[in-house]
């Protein structure tokens, strides 16, 4: 007689909610069940907390905001442009005419292939359009329209019109999955600090601070935190987002990547006559 088959996740879910219940906080608390009870895994867990907490989040709690965004300005050269694309390793850049509110369209950088090759380029005609959204659209509306449109990114505007700032199908995400790497990500897990190819350092925020001072020849305390990121978050006194600098003893750290719930990674260089951040 052939044994049964085993549940599904589904089915074991379905057996664990066959109470309905009455409100988000019972649902979380069924949930947490089934993860003591080994009917859900802690990867699983999370991402059912993250989907549930993304759809009370708008546009505005997760956007790269105006003063953080990297922009290509139609009035630069291209051996300008190009430079600037190299140095960010963004995949897509709005264009912008006269300032951040006159946006012209999108620029992948793959785009640019085009012109490295020597073939004929006109930068506005390799322009995609840009898509805006308000601040206040939640993100699993946005997800959708993400899914059915194909588009990547949208600049988020305010009340009045302007440009508040950007978001990307990877923010909203990271809302549910956490963290998503990428080919400028660590590739190995020992692997906490690194160079890259403009002379600057790509740092793991979980980076001990006694292998950070170790690395840069700095005297960080580790009696109140233990790693990189946490000094971050301790100096700023809360969670920073993406793009967001400090400079301490001589080093400019930077926010590469950084969700909602915690920091990620890390750019650091060394600040020519750079003022302690303590001191100011």
């Amino acid at each position: 007689m052939d044994s049964p088959s085993k549940p599904s996740l589904i089915e074991r879910l379905s057996a664990l909610i066959s109470r309905e219940p009455e409100d988000r906080d019972e649902l979380l608390a069924l949930l947490h069940s089934a993860y003591e009870r080994n009917l859900l895994d802690a990867d699983a867990l999370s991402i059912i907390e993250g989907a549930l907490q993304m759809s009370d989040m708008q546009v505005r709690d997760v956007m790269i905001p105006r003063a953080q965004m990297d922009v290509i300005h139609l009035g630069d050269s291209m051996e300008k442009i190009a430079g600037f694309v190299i140095d960010t390793a963004h995949s897509r850049f709005p264009a912008v005419g006269e300032g951040k509110d006159d946006v012209a369209g999108i620029l992948l950088a793959k785009d640019l292939l085009r012109y490295f090759a020597g073939r004929e380029f006109d930068l506005r005609d390799m322009l995609r359009p840009a898509v805006f959204v308000p601040e206040s659209k939640r993100l699993n509306v946005l997800l959708r329209e993400f899914r059915v449109s194909r588009n990547h990114m949208a600049i988020v505007v305010d009340e009045y019109g302007g440009v508040a700032g950007l978001v990307t199908i990877e923010d909203v995400l990271e809302q549910i999955v956490g963290d998503i790497e990428d080919e400028y990500d660590f590739d190995e897990i020992g692997d906490n600090i690194r160079l890259d190819q403009g002379g600057r350092y790509r740092v793991k925020a979980t980076t001990e601070i006694e292998d950070f001072n170790a690395a840069f020849a700095t005297h960080f305390s580790d009696e109140e935190v233990d790693t990189v990121g946490g000094l971050v978050i301790r100096q700023l006194g809360r969670l920073p987002k993406r793009g967001e600098a400090i400079v301490l003893e001589g080093l400019k750290i930077q926010v590469l990547r950084a969700d909602s719930r915690r920091v990620h990674t890390l750019l650091v260089d060394r600040v020519a006559s750079a003022v302690d951040a303590r001191e100011a």
